[in-house]
């Protein structure tokens, strides 16, 4: 049985944030094509809508590539998310009411029990789907108050972008059990209604993902 375009283009994005395929890897259409029993055009048009996210490179004559791994890349996106999400919850902080931090701390509490599981069992693999969800859950809750969908758009694409280039096997899938420290800071400062203890804990839970700058690289006294 044929499954439907935006089923594919779910699936297919999912691939593109949980290491199905490697960054740089060529993709051929009718290669991707027999995976789903769809025709080639029905996927190329599907590569090429990945590809307007950012996900994918394409070139006339060339055809589809996984966007490669970069490290200022990864800098230029964190820096976008972490503009995007300070930017939303400072918002909802102004507009939110008890819905909002009933919403973030149902979404936190799910991440949490998935995140010590991991922590417990080892398994990032077997949960990297439900993992990768309810992470973007909580953070699109930290925003869900802020009365603006287009910055939760924007925020789902640079998110997709961000966990493509950190989710592999040699960086352990992302996991790290400091996670669960950093997003419980980040959930109570969001209830605290801190607008800037919020903003500080947004960013230091990415900042590890940014280039250093001369104001942050280490000085020769530090390095040994």
């Amino acid at each position: 049985m044929k499954q439907q375009t935006p089923d594919i283009l779910r699936q297919m994005r999912d691939r593109m944030i949980m290491a199905h395929y490697r960054l740089g890897q060529k993709l051929r259409p009718t290669d991707v094509a027999a995976d789903f029993n769809v025709s080639a055009n029905t996927i190329r048009e599907i590569l090429l809508r990945l590809a307007s996210e950012g996900l994918l490179d394409y070139e006339e004559q060339r055809g589809f590539r996984v966007v490669a791994g970069s490290d200022q890349l990864l800098h230029d996106v964190t820096e976008f998310r972490i503009v995007l999400e300070q930017a939303g919850v400072e918002r909802s902080i102004a507009r939110g009411g008890i819905e909002w931090e009933a919403q973030m701390t149902a979404a936190h509490h799910k991440l949490s029990h998935i995140e010590n599981r991991i922590r417990r069992t080892g398994d990032v693999v077997g949960v990297l789907k439900h993992w990768s969800d309810a992470e973007l859950e909580f953070h699109l809750s930290l925003m869900g108050a802020a009365e603006m969908p287009v910055l939760q758009q924007n925020f789902r694409t640079i998110y997709a972008r961000f966990r493509q280039q950190i989710v592999s096997p040699d960086r352990s899938y992302a996991h790290r059990d400091g996670n669960i420290v950093e997003h419980q800071r980040i959930l109570e400062a969001a209830l605290d209604r801190d607008v800037a203890a919020s903003r500080d804990a947004i960013h230091s839970h990415l900042c590890r993902n940014l280039l250093p700058t001369p104001d942050t690289a280490p000085r020769m006294s530090e390095t040994g």
